[in-house]
């Protein structure tokens, strides 16, 4: 059975009406006339209207369009193992323009099985931050789908994914950095982005040259995280921290302290995904999730640089940016950060993809982190001491 909204009935009813007005008052010719100037579009448009309803979609006119993906079975980010995949585009004009408006076209490929592979026509483009796009020979990019290649196969019910990539030859490491601190964070909370590693070849259209192969990752589309957490994405609108669940902004502001990680605003939603759960006990109280993690002391880029009007030197310095709150809550919160400590530790060490000295640094870092957890609980009056009340 198919049910159909007030503004689809009043535009069938607009149809028969105006038919009958012209069979009535109209000769044959200027029937004929309006038939073909006036009925014949708006009936166009309303089997575009119910296309999906009596028939599939051509192929050969699918659009690079969003679809939703509420009821479809993500299956991208169902897994830590990397996911080998090769991209063909004319990189050459990718690097000279950055454009982030201008898409080129691609063809990415992947292999299902060790004989067979698929090959899908997409279109990507340059994003990121100022700094990203600046500094990148190959800036991070996205991904634009086909309508029709977005049911079936590992890319089922996406249709823009975004992908973080080497930047330059040499900062593979701090992709892979990046890669461990989203993996950190889905260790506390669901309200966070999934990543998926990708070993990824580079082959340039433009010129005969040798495929480029670096590590990266793909972030998982803001529409399939709040489909998966049951929240609403909200557009840029005037806000503080005081908008957000407490309990939510102080785990953010945390895990922002143990990483080093100040390159990020709520009031100006700089690195913060800013969504509503209506189903909560609070609705008028907002989720908040991190991303962009470059600029953190646990990546520890040679690029990063913390803001000027912030009382730090270098992002290696910790910086607590939440809002204040009494000892007895910031003594209940921290120790979530204590209880996941093995399991953030774990799985540094686990990741064979990271080298052992990058897995050290990492480690001693989170140490000077962990070490504030003393027995003066020097952390809760380092929080108390940075915090803001805005």
């Amino acid at each position: 059975m198919l049910f159909f909204d007030t503004k689809e009935v009043v535009f069938v009813i607009w149809v028969v009406e105006l038919c009958i007005r012209i069979h009535l008052d109209y000769s044959a010719k200027k029937t004929k006339l309006y038939m073909k100037k006036i009925i014949l579009p708006p009936i166009f448009l309303l089997g575009l209207l119910f296309q999906p309803a009596f028939g599939q979609i051509d192929p050969v006119n699918a659009k690079f369009v969003v679809k939703d993906t509420q009821n479809l079975n993500i299956r991208l980010f169902d897994s830590n193992d990397p996911f080998e995949i090769s991209l063909r585009f004319d990189i050459t004009t990718y690097k000279r323009e950055r454009s982030d408006t201008n898409y080129l076209d691609a063809i990415l490929t992947y292999h299902t099985t060790k004989t067979d592979s698929i090959n899908k026509k997409i279109k990507l483009k340059a994003i990121g931050e100022i700094v990203r796009t600046t500094i990148c020979d190959l800036p991070p990019m996205i991904l634009n789908f086909k309508l029709k290649d977005t049911i079936g196969g590992e890319f089922t019910g996406i249709d823009e994914l975004k992908i973080m990539t080497y930047c330059n030859l040499g900062y593979e490491d701090y992709i892979l950095r990046e890669y461990l601190i989203y993996r950190l964070y889905n260790l506390l909370t669901d309200n966070s982005l999934k990543v998926r590693l990708l070993r990824i070849n580079f082959i340039n259209t433009a010129k005969e040259s040798k495929p480029i192969r670096q590590y990266g990752f793909a972030i998982e589309p803001v529409k399939l995280m709040a489909n998966r957490t049951n929240t609403l994405e909200i557009k840029p609108v005037t806000l503080s921290q005081k908008n957000i669940k407490p309990e939510m902004l102080d785990r953010f502001a945390i895990f922002n302290l143990m990483i080093g990680n100040t390159d990020w605003s709520v009031s100006n939603q700089h690195n913060t995904l800013i969504l509503s759960q209506p189903g909560s006990a609070q609705p008028e109280l907002y989720v908040v999730v991190p991303f962009e993690f470059d600029y953190s002391g646990l990546v520890n880029a040679d690029y990063a640089v913390p803001n000027e009007n912030l009382p730090v030197k270098t992002v290696r310095e910790r910086l607590y940016m939440g809002m204040c709150r009494s000892e007895e809550v910031y003594k209940n919160e921290v120790r979530e950060f204590a209880e996941k400590k093995d399991e953030f530790y774990k799985l540094i060490n686990d990741f064979q993809y990271l080298n052992p000295g990058s897995k050290e640094d990492m480690i001693n870092y989170l140490n000077g982190f962990f070490d504030m957890f003393d027995k003066h609980n020097s952390i809760v009056h380092d929080m108390l001491n940075q915090c803001n009340d805005l």
